[in-house]
């Protein structure tokens, strides 16, 4: 962890929260890489030429993204296409309230 973790936020003094919370040199066998956390968490996990691979590695698949160059939108499409997530988001893109929401694996139940 490098910084976050389970002291409540500042400015907050009830409820059930935590810090937004960065873990680095994280590995796709590790249980905090492969279960779903809701949360301000995020999982740094190097490489190299693997990303697909380990971006499908995992039982769930509620959501992705990811980034590209500016104008590389057409690259953005080709990759979120290899992505089994039910939500893939290019460049953060918005949430589109018109689309089927799902998940793939034991993500979800289904399309809506």
């Amino acid at each position: 962890m490098i910084t976050g973790g389970v002291e409540m936020p500042e400015g907050l003094t009830k409820g059930t929260y935590i810090r937004p919370t960065i873990f680095a040199d994280v590995t796709n066998d590790m249980t905090i890489a492969q279960e779903e956390i809701f949360g301000p968490v995020l999982c740094m996990i190097p490489f190299k030429d693997e990303a697909m691979r380990l971006a499908n590695d995992t039982i769930f698949g509620l959501s992705s993204g990811v980034w590209v160059a500016d104008g590389d939108i057409g690259h953005g499409k080709i990759l979120v296409r290899r992505l089994r997530a039910g939500l893939c988001y290019i460049n953060g893109g918005n949430f589109n309230y018109d689309a089927p929401f799902a998940g793939f694996k034991q993500s979800g139940n289904g399309r809506e």
